[in-house]
């Protein structure tokens, strides 16, 4: 018996020792990504105006990045808020962790270089080595143009600088160790001509994060490619209810395939109208997360490449029920 019980005290250590190991290999081996380059951007006024387009209505980077008022429809940036972060990110929603958006105003970017800033938001690595959760779609993001990439960073530095006290992000565990090795070095690609529409509404679409809402996610929060755009990714207001994403695929029946490019873009434009103001939502009433009067910002003539790539998609059936009351 003394025989067997220190076999197994050998093996518990033996176990042990592969344990710290593999956690110390993980936290000092990873993330593997290139270092910062050495860039310096010139933040001309046409590159802020084309960042400020990009931010504001494509990637909307101030989406995330600002507090957003739900008590109106499709919540808009607090007034005050734009860029200034805060935005909690939780288990609620399906991640493994608490999460909040950072302050990529002037006064939570200084600290970093064009480049570090560059590399943080196309491989998802900060200045200090550390990896951030996926939430931010830095994958979709390492694939832009680099040029576009460059316009937005000039939009932030000439951002008015807002104080805010962020809390720090934190995963569950093991998601911890495994998002260390989530990072890879960009794979940045050369933004495609308007005339090829299709070509350009994939790279739109994939700058728009429009997949990361409407698709849902494996329990490691990590979105599921074998139902892309397929929507039912379920996301909970205060008070219980829940609002789902739409179905985006070529299902002419749970999909949008019996839309037409013209209806696609009117649904978007109707909150640019000049007159049109977010009504007041009660606690309880249907609301979206969609930031509606953002992606209403976007040219017609980018929304039409979104649809007509929208167009290839091929259909999945998945009938989603975008919204269900509190059963309070």
């Amino acid at each position: 018996m003394k025989k067997f019980l220190k076999v197994i005290g050998y093996l518990l250590g033996a176990v042990v020792i592969l344990v710290i190991g593999a956690v110390a290999f993980l936290q000092f081996g990873f993330p593997k990504v290139d270092p910062a380059e050495e860039i310096t951007i010139e933040y001309t006024p046409d590159r802020i105006e084309r960042g400020a387009y990009l931010a504001n209505h494509v990637t909307v980077c101030m989406d995330c990045h600002s507090t957003r008022d739900f008590s109106l429809f499709s919540g808009p940036v607090a007034e005050g808020a734009l860029g200034a972060g805060g935005e909690k990110f939780d288990q609620s929603i399906g991640l493994p962790g608490v999460f909040y958006s950072k302050n990529i105003t002037p006064h939570g970017i200084s600290d970093y270089t064009d480049g570090e800033l560059y590399r943080l938001i196309t491989t998802g690595v900060t200045n200090e080595g550390r990896p951030i959760f996926p939430l931010m779609p830095y994958p979709s993001y390492g694939k832009m143009d680099s040029e576009d990439i460059y316009d937005i960073i000039a939009y932030l530095r000439s951002l008015p600088a807002v104080a805010s006290d962020i809390p720090d992000s934190k995963a569950d565990f093991p998601v911890n160790l495994i998002m260390r090795t989530m990072p890879q070095n960009a794979e940045m690609t050369k933004k495609p001509s308007p005339a090829d529409q299709v070509a350009y509404g994939a790279y739109l679409i994939n700058a728009s994060g429009c997949k990361e809402c409407h698709t849902q996610v494996s329990p490691q929060g990590v979105i599921m490619p074998e139902v892309a755009y397929a929507g039912g990714r379920s996301f909970p207001f205060p008070g219980g209810a829940i609002v789902s994403s739409a179905n985006l695929t070529q299902c002419p029946d749970t999909g949008i395939g019996n839309w037409d490019e013209a209806t696609f873009v009117s649904k978007f434009k109707q909150y640019a109208d000049s007159g049109y103001v977010n009504p007041k939502v009660a606690p309880g009433e249907y609301n979206t997360i969609m930031p509606w009067t953002m992606y209403a910002g976007m040219k017609e003539e980018d929304l039409k490449a979104i649809f007509a790539y929208l167009k290839t998609v091929e259909p999945i059936t998945n009938q989603v029920v975008k919204f269900t009351p509190s059963s309070e």
